[in-house]
Protein backbone atom coordinates (compact mmCIF):
# COMPACT_ATOMS: atom_id res chain seq x y z
CA UNK A 1 0.00 0.00 0.00
CA UNK A 2 1.30 3.34 -1.25
CA UNK A 3 2.65 6.06 1.66
CA UNK A 4 -0.86 8.65 2.83
CA UNK A 5 -0.36 11.81 1.11
CA UNK A 6 0.99 13.91 3.69
CA UNK A 7 2.05 11.44 6.36
CA UNK A 8 5.65 12.02 6.27
CA UNK A 9 4.76 15.65 7.10
CA UNK A 10 2.99 14.59 9.89
CA UNK A 11 5.79 12.04 11.31
CA UNK A 12 8.44 15.32 10.81
CA UNK A 13 5.84 17.59 13.20
CA UNK A 14 5.50 14.75 15.88
CA UNK A 15 9.44 15.27 15.97
CA UNK A 16 9.05 18.24 16.46
CA UNK A 17 6.83 18.82 18.94
CA UNK A 18 8.10 15.87 20.78
CA UNK A 19 11.68 16.76 20.46
CA UNK A 20 10.69 20.38 21.51
CA UNK A 21 13.55 20.15 24.47
CA UNK A 22 16.30 19.83 22.39
CA UNK A 23 16.13 23.29 21.63
CA UNK A 24 13.64 25.05 23.88
CA UNK A 25 15.92 24.37 27.34
CA UNK A 26 17.92 26.73 27.64
CA UNK A 27 14.65 29.59 27.58
CA UNK A 28 12.55 27.19 29.38
CA UNK A 29 14.97 26.87 32.08
CA UNK A 30 16.01 30.31 32.50
CA UNK A 31 11.93 31.42 32.46
CA UNK A 32 11.61 28.95 35.66
CA UNK A 33 13.81 30.61 37.18
CA UNK A 34 13.54 34.47 36.25
CA UNK A 35 9.64 34.57 36.20
CA UNK A 36 8.52 31.58 38.51
CA UNK A 37 11.12 32.06 40.69
CA UNK A 38 13.16 28.55 41.47
CA UNK A 39 16.45 28.47 41.76
CA UNK A 40 19.04 26.65 39.58
CA UNK A 41 18.29 23.22 40.81
CA UNK A 42 14.94 23.75 41.52
CA UNK A 43 14.50 24.52 37.79
CA UNK A 44 16.90 21.84 36.58
CA UNK A 45 14.24 19.32 38.57
CA UNK A 46 11.07 20.67 37.07
CA UNK A 47 12.84 19.71 34.03
CA UNK A 48 14.31 16.85 34.64
CA UNK A 49 10.55 15.73 36.40
CA UNK A 50 9.26 16.37 32.48
CA UNK A 51 12.07 14.35 31.08
CA UNK A 52 11.95 11.26 33.29
CA UNK A 53 8.08 10.85 32.99
CA UNK A 54 8.82 11.15 29.21
CA UNK A 55 11.17 8.46 29.43
CA UNK A 56 9.30 5.98 31.50
CA UNK A 57 5.97 6.47 29.01
CA UNK A 58 8.64 5.47 26.24
CA UNK A 59 10.25 2.51 27.88
CA UNK A 60 6.58 0.95 28.23
CA UNK A 61 5.51 1.98 24.62
CA UNK A 62 8.56 0.96 22.53
CA UNK A 63 8.13 -2.77 23.17
CA UNK A 64 4.96 -2.56 22.50
CA UNK A 65 5.11 -0.74 19.44
CA UNK A 66 4.03 -3.73 17.04
CA UNK A 67 0.44 -4.25 18.87
CA UNK A 68 -0.53 -0.75 19.21
CA UNK A 69 -2.87 1.51 17.16
CA UNK A 70 -0.49 3.88 16.24
CA UNK A 71 -2.82 6.67 15.15
CA UNK A 72 -4.48 7.11 18.35
CA UNK A 73 -1.36 5.84 20.59
CA UNK A 74 0.32 8.56 19.04
CA UNK A 75 -2.20 11.37 18.99
CA UNK A 76 -3.78 10.60 22.69
CA UNK A 77 0.62 10.97 23.47
CA UNK A 78 -0.17 14.75 22.01
CA UNK A 79 -3.06 15.57 22.91
CA UNK A 80 -2.37 14.25 26.64
CA UNK A 81 0.87 16.38 26.68
CA UNK A 82 -0.99 20.09 25.58
CA UNK A 83 -3.17 19.30 28.85
CA UNK A 84 -0.05 19.10 30.63
CA UNK A 85 2.01 22.49 29.39
CA UNK A 86 -1.92 23.88 30.02
CA UNK A 87 -1.81 23.27 33.35
CA UNK A 88 1.72 25.07 33.95
CA UNK A 89 1.00 28.01 32.66
CA UNK A 90 -1.58 28.46 35.17
CA UNK A 91 0.55 26.86 38.24
CA UNK A 92 1.49 28.65 40.77
CA UNK A 93 3.30 26.73 43.42
CA UNK A 94 6.11 24.29 43.12
CA UNK A 95 4.16 20.85 43.47
CA UNK A 96 1.46 21.80 40.87
CA UNK A 97 4.55 23.01 38.51
CA UNK A 98 6.07 19.47 39.45
CA UNK A 99 2.75 17.26 38.25
CA UNK A 100 2.48 19.81 34.85
CA UNK A 101 5.40 18.89 33.73
CA UNK A 102 4.93 14.85 34.49
CA UNK A 103 1.57 14.89 33.07
CA UNK A 104 3.49 16.56 29.82
CA UNK A 105 6.50 14.10 30.09
CA UNK A 106 3.95 11.16 29.69
CA UNK A 107 2.15 12.26 27.30
CA UNK A 108 5.28 13.40 24.76
CA UNK A 109 6.85 10.23 25.72
CA UNK A 110 3.87 7.95 24.42
CA UNK A 111 3.11 9.93 21.47
CA UNK A 112 6.98 10.30 20.24
CA UNK A 113 8.07 6.57 20.68
CA UNK A 114 4.95 5.34 18.36
CA UNK A 115 6.14 8.12 15.94
CA UNK A 116 9.30 7.26 16.02
CA UNK A 117 8.76 3.84 15.40
CA UNK A 118 7.02 4.82 12.49
CA UNK A 119 10.00 6.63 11.10
CA UNK A 120 11.93 3.86 11.21
CA UNK A 121 9.48 1.29 9.18
CA UNK A 122 9.87 4.50 6.08
CA UNK A 123 11.75 3.81 3.17
CA UNK A 124 14.41 5.59 3.98
CA UNK A 125 14.39 6.45 8.23
CA UNK A 126 17.74 8.13 7.96
CA UNK A 127 16.53 10.70 5.71
CA UNK A 128 12.92 11.43 7.30
CA UNK A 129 14.78 11.80 10.84
CA UNK A 130 17.30 14.19 9.10
CA UNK A 131 13.97 15.95 7.61
CA UNK A 132 12.44 16.21 10.96
CA UNK A 133 15.23 17.61 12.27
CA UNK A 134 15.46 20.58 9.85
CA UNK A 135 11.82 21.23 10.57
CA UNK A 136 13.04 21.40 14.39
CA UNK A 137 15.70 23.82 13.57
CA UNK A 138 14.01 25.67 11.39
CA UNK A 139 11.47 26.01 14.28
CA UNK A 140 14.16 26.98 16.62
CA UNK A 141 14.97 29.89 14.65
CA UNK A 142 11.35 31.59 15.32
CA UNK A 143 11.14 30.10 19.19
CA UNK A 144 14.51 31.93 19.75
CA UNK A 145 13.51 35.27 17.91
CA UNK A 146 10.29 35.37 19.66
CA UNK A 147 9.45 33.22 22.30
CA UNK A 148 11.90 35.13 24.87
CA UNK A 149 10.44 38.54 24.00
CA UNK A 150 6.74 36.75 24.61
CA UNK A 151 7.75 35.88 27.97
CA UNK A 152 9.09 39.36 28.79
CA UNK A 153 5.85 40.77 27.47
CA UNK A 154 3.15 38.34 28.53
CA UNK A 155 5.02 36.45 31.78
CA UNK A 156 6.03 32.93 32.04
CA UNK A 157 2.86 31.54 31.10
CA UNK A 158 3.61 32.42 27.28
CA UNK A 159 6.42 29.90 27.01
CA UNK A 160 4.12 27.09 27.97
CA UNK A 161 1.33 28.22 25.52
CA UNK A 162 3.35 27.67 22.61
CA UNK A 163 3.84 24.07 24.05
CA UNK A 164 0.45 24.07 23.96
CA UNK A 165 -0.13 25.21 20.58
CA UNK A 166 3.02 23.19 19.08
CA UNK A 167 1.09 19.48 21.03
CA UNK A 168 -2.19 20.59 19.45
CA UNK A 169 -0.89 20.87 15.81
CA UNK A 170 0.99 17.33 16.10
CA UNK A 171 -2.49 15.99 17.23
CA UNK A 172 -4.07 17.37 14.46
CA UNK A 173 -1.36 16.26 12.04
CA UNK A 174 -1.26 12.08 13.31
CA UNK A 175 -5.50 12.48 13.66
CA UNK A 176 -5.82 13.22 9.71
CA UNK A 177 -2.17 11.76 8.29
CA UNK A 178 -1.05 8.61 9.94
CA UNK A 179 1.08 6.38 7.82
CA UNK A 180 -1.39 4.04 6.06
CA UNK A 181 1.15 1.05 6.12
CA UNK A 182 1.46 1.37 9.89
CA UNK A 183 -2.05 1.24 10.71
CA UNK A 184 -3.40 -1.10 13.56
CA UNK A 185 -4.64 -3.85 11.21
CA UNK A 186 -1.44 -4.11 9.77
CA UNK A 187 0.55 -4.96 12.52
CA UNK A 188 -0.27 -8.61 12.96
CA UNK A 189 1.81 -10.00 11.16
CA UNK A 190 4.43 -8.21 13.03
CA UNK A 191 3.74 -9.22 16.20
CA UNK A 192 4.85 -13.13 15.88
CA UNK A 193 7.59 -12.25 14.87
CA UNK A 194 8.47 -9.30 17.40
CA UNK A 195 7.09 -11.01 20.45
CA UNK A 196 9.49 -11.71 22.83
CA UNK A 197 12.30 -11.50 20.12
CA UNK A 198 16.00 -9.80 21.09
CA UNK A 199 17.47 -6.48 19.64
CA UNK A 200 20.10 -7.03 17.19
CA UNK A 201 23.43 -7.11 18.43
CA UNK A 202 24.97 -3.97 18.80
CA UNK A 203 21.92 -1.96 19.65
CA UNK A 204 21.77 -1.60 23.18
CA UNK A 205 25.98 -0.61 22.83
CA UNK A 206 24.27 2.52 20.57
CA UNK A 207 21.64 3.29 22.87
CA UNK A 208 23.65 3.62 25.73
CA UNK A 209 26.38 5.94 24.37
CA UNK A 210 23.18 8.21 22.87
CA UNK A 211 21.96 8.21 26.54
CA UNK A 212 25.52 10.03 27.57
CA UNK A 213 26.20 12.12 24.40
CA UNK A 214 22.12 13.38 25.76
CA UNK A 215 23.06 13.88 29.50
CA UNK A 216 26.02 15.94 28.31
CA UNK A 217 23.25 17.73 25.77
CA UNK A 218 21.21 18.96 28.37
CA UNK A 219 23.57 19.32 31.29
CA UNK A 220 25.29 21.83 29.16
CA UNK A 221 22.51 23.58 27.15
CA UNK A 222 19.87 23.88 29.52
CA UNK A 223 22.22 26.40 31.35
CA UNK A 224 23.97 27.62 28.04
CA UNK A 225 21.93 31.26 28.69
CA UNK A 226 22.50 31.43 32.22
CA UNK A 227 26.39 31.24 31.45
CA UNK A 228 26.48 33.98 28.92
CA UNK A 229 24.09 36.25 32.08
CA UNK A 230 26.11 35.62 34.01
CA UNK A 231 29.17 36.45 32.48
CA UNK A 232 28.22 39.98 31.50
CA UNK A 233 27.99 39.14 27.84
CA UNK A 234 24.40 40.77 27.70
CA UNK A 235 20.76 40.06 27.35
CA UNK A 236 21.03 40.98 23.72
CA UNK A 237 24.15 39.43 22.83
CA UNK A 238 23.32 36.02 24.18
CA UNK A 239 19.83 35.95 22.73
CA UNK A 240 21.51 36.87 19.34
CA UNK A 241 23.68 33.72 20.47
CA UNK A 242 20.70 31.78 20.68
CA UNK A 243 19.41 32.55 17.71
CA UNK A 244 22.35 31.77 15.71
CA UNK A 245 21.83 28.06 17.57
CA UNK A 246 18.59 27.90 15.51
CA UNK A 247 20.26 29.00 12.50
CA UNK A 248 23.61 26.62 12.32
CA UNK A 249 21.05 23.57 13.52
CA UNK A 250 19.72 24.06 10.07
CA UNK A 251 23.21 22.65 8.75
CA UNK A 252 23.57 19.39 10.50
CA UNK A 253 20.50 17.49 9.47
CA UNK A 254 21.00 18.85 5.65
CA UNK A 255 24.59 17.37 5.53
CA UNK A 256 23.77 14.15 7.56
CA UNK A 257 21.14 13.38 4.69
CA UNK A 258 23.63 14.89 1.89
CA UNK A 259 26.48 12.00 3.06
CA UNK A 260 24.35 9.72 4.52
CA UNK A 261 25.78 7.26 2.02
CA UNK A 262 29.91 8.17 1.94
CA UNK A 263 30.23 8.79 6.22
CA UNK A 264 30.43 5.12 8.36
CA UNK A 265 27.46 5.59 10.92
CA UNK A 266 30.45 3.89 13.42
CA UNK A 267 33.07 7.06 12.49
CA UNK A 268 30.39 9.51 13.02
CA UNK A 269 29.77 8.19 16.30
CA UNK A 270 33.18 7.56 17.37
CA UNK A 271 33.72 11.98 16.74
CA UNK A 272 30.38 13.32 18.13
CA UNK A 273 31.21 12.66 22.42
CA UNK A 274 35.51 14.21 21.36
CA UNK A 275 33.52 17.59 19.59
CA UNK A 276 31.15 17.21 23.16
CA UNK A 277 33.80 17.74 25.42
CA UNK A 278 35.75 19.86 23.31
CA UNK A 279 32.46 22.51 22.96
CA UNK A 280 31.55 21.59 26.83
CA UNK A 281 35.15 22.83 27.65
CA UNK A 282 34.67 26.24 25.99
CA UNK A 283 30.86 27.14 27.07
CA UNK A 284 32.39 26.06 30.88
CA UNK A 285 35.07 28.22 30.74
CA UNK A 286 35.45 30.85 28.55
CA UNK A 287 35.78 34.43 29.63
CA UNK A 288 35.16 36.30 26.46
CA UNK A 289 31.79 36.49 24.48
CA UNK A 290 33.14 35.35 20.89
CA UNK A 291 34.49 31.78 22.47
CA UNK A 292 31.80 31.45 23.72
CA UNK A 293 29.38 32.50 21.45
CA UNK A 294 30.70 30.35 18.79
CA UNK A 295 31.26 26.94 21.22
CA UNK A 296 27.47 27.18 22.03
CA UNK A 297 26.23 28.03 18.46
CA UNK A 298 27.90 24.46 17.59
CA UNK A 299 27.04 22.55 20.84
CA UNK A 300 23.64 20.82 19.17
CA UNK A 301 25.23 20.71 15.88
CA UNK A 302 27.15 17.57 17.20
CA UNK A 303 24.35 15.90 18.84
CA UNK A 304 22.18 16.42 15.64
CA UNK A 305 24.38 14.82 13.28
CA UNK A 306 25.52 12.19 15.35
CA UNK A 307 22.20 10.79 15.94
CA UNK A 308 20.97 11.22 12.80
CA UNK A 309 23.71 8.66 11.51
CA UNK A 310 22.88 6.47 14.65
CA UNK A 311 18.66 6.59 14.11
CA UNK A 312 19.62 5.38 10.50
CA UNK A 313 22.26 2.58 12.28
CA UNK A 314 19.45 0.93 14.51
CA UNK A 315 17.08 1.25 11.92
CA UNK A 316 19.12 -1.20 9.77
CA UNK A 317 20.10 -3.37 13.10
CA UNK A 318 16.47 -3.69 13.91
CA UNK A 319 13.97 -3.76 11.10
CA UNK A 320 10.94 -4.49 14.11
CA UNK A 321 10.99 -0.72 14.67
CA UNK A 322 11.43 -1.09 17.76
CA UNK A 323 14.66 0.21 18.70
CA UNK A 324 13.99 3.67 17.09
CA UNK A 325 11.05 3.37 19.14
CA UNK A 326 13.23 3.76 22.19
CA UNK A 327 14.54 6.75 20.78
CA UNK A 328 12.57 9.41 23.19
CA UNK A 329 13.53 7.13 26.36
CA UNK A 330 17.18 7.09 24.99
CA UNK A 331 17.53 10.22 24.68
CA UNK A 332 15.04 11.97 27.54
CA UNK A 333 16.99 9.24 29.92
CA UNK A 334 20.23 11.62 29.23
CA UNK A 335 18.32 14.81 29.30
CA UNK A 336 16.38 13.71 32.81
CA UNK A 337 19.51 13.83 34.34
CA UNK A 338 21.48 16.95 32.74
CA UNK A 339 19.51 19.01 33.88
CA UNK A 340 19.02 18.48 37.50
CA UNK A 341 22.81 16.93 37.48
CA UNK A 342 23.93 20.72 35.80
CA UNK A 343 22.44 22.77 38.40
CA UNK A 344 23.72 20.74 41.29
CA UNK A 345 27.15 21.36 39.84
CA UNK A 346 26.56 24.89 39.15
CA UNK A 347 25.64 25.84 42.86
CA UNK A 348 27.76 23.78 44.49
CA UNK A 349 31.30 23.96 42.02
CA UNK A 350 30.51 26.88 39.79
CA UNK A 351 29.71 26.76 35.69
CA UNK A 352 33.29 25.56 34.97
CA UNK A 353 32.47 21.94 36.40
CA UNK A 354 30.19 21.77 33.46
CA UNK A 355 33.27 20.81 30.65
CA UNK A 356 34.70 18.47 33.69
CA UNK A 357 32.08 16.78 33.99
CA UNK A 358 31.23 16.69 30.18
CA UNK A 359 34.71 15.26 29.58
CA UNK A 360 33.71 12.58 31.80
CA UNK A 361 30.72 12.11 30.38
CA UNK A 362 32.28 11.65 26.74
CA UNK A 363 34.71 9.31 27.32
CA UNK A 364 32.16 7.23 28.64
CA UNK A 365 29.93 7.55 25.34
CA UNK A 366 32.76 6.84 22.97
CA UNK A 367 33.29 3.48 24.96
CA UNK A 368 29.80 2.65 23.96
CA UNK A 369 30.22 3.21 20.66
CA UNK A 370 33.53 1.36 20.26
CA UNK A 371 31.67 -1.71 21.41
CA UNK A 372 29.38 -0.58 18.60
CA UNK A 373 31.52 -0.50 16.45
CA UNK A 374 33.25 -3.63 16.87
CA UNK A 375 30.06 -5.24 17.04
CA UNK A 376 28.52 -4.11 14.05
CA UNK A 377 31.35 -4.75 12.30
CA UNK A 378 30.28 -8.34 13.16
CA UNK A 379 27.37 -8.16 10.90
CA UNK A 380 28.43 -9.64 7.99
CA UNK A 381 24.84 -9.58 6.67
CA UNK A 382 24.23 -5.84 7.46
CA UNK A 383 24.99 -3.19 4.70
CA UNK A 384 26.07 0.03 6.74
CA UNK A 385 26.63 3.46 5.65
CA UNK A 386 30.27 3.20 4.34
CA UNK A 387 32.20 5.84 2.92
CA UNK A 388 32.87 5.40 -0.42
Amino acid sequence: MPPRRGSNGALVVAHVAGMIDLVALPVWVNTLIERFHFDAQRAGALATAYLACAVLCSVCIAPLFARLPGRLASAFGFGLAACGFGFAASATTFGAMIAAHAIAGAGVGCGLSVAHGAIGKTANPHRLFAMGHLALAVFGVAYFAAVPQLVITHGGAALFLVFVALSLVAFLALIVAWPTGLAHVDATPRLAATRGARLERGCWSAIAGIVFMAINQAMVFSFAQRIGLARGFGEAHVNAMLVAVGLVNMLPPVLAALLQRRFDARNVALAGPIAQAVLALVIGNATTFMPYALAASLWVFAMIFTHTFLFGLLAKLDSSGRAVAYTPAMLMAGSAVGPVLGGALIVRYGFGALGIAAVLIAIVSFTCFGRLRALAASQTGLQLPSAH
